[in-house]
């Protein structure tokens, strides 16, 4: 079910929860959502780590609001193009992570498979936990079971 694109980009609520528009995508709206959270990701990675963990909580919890307001709005729980979750579920992932091109690469499909693949506890939190927290909950817990795997890889491979 696509949302009519024109009320998802003039209402600032559902253009933050639609990722800028990338969760307009017709196939794979997640993983487009991603896509456009590495560029921003490339911005936030200058600033301190602390920093970096405060714009991460923030975005959490007003994503709270925005995917919920928008799922409600749209009457849809979960609707695939709110994507909001995504961006900072790969933020989580790429927590204190040196910047190179192979660990973007290597984040962003660690992300990808937890949030597709759902193990435990993510597919629970997907079925039971409802509303905005829900939706933002197990793309958070993805991001931290991608960026346990990615530190873990990170130090393996130095």
């Amino acid at each position: 079910m696509q949302p009519n694109p024109k009320p998802v980009l003039s209402n600032p609520v559902h253009f933050l929860a639609f990722g800028f528009g990338s969760g307009l995508a017709p196939k794979a709206p997640g993983t487009f959502g991603t896509l456009a959270a590495v560029p921003l990701f490339l911005l936030l990675s200058s600033l301190s780590l602390s920093e970096y963990i405060f714009v991460i909580i923030f975005a959490s919890v007003v994503g709270i609001y925005f995917c919920g307001q928008t799922a409600k709005d749209l009457q849809v729980h979960d609707h695939p193009g709110i994507v909001w979750d995504e961006f900072v579920g790969f933020w989580i992932t790429m927590i204190a992570v040196p910047v190179s091109w192979w660990s973007l690469v290597l984040g962003f499909a660690l992300f990808r498979l937890f949030d597709i693949w759902k193990p435990w506890p993510i597919k629970w939190v997907d079925k039971h936990v409802h509303g905005g927290f829900g939706i933002m909950l197990d793309d958070v817990l993805a991001g931290f079971l991608a960026l346990g795997s990615l530190h873990l890889l990170i130090y393996l491979i130095s």
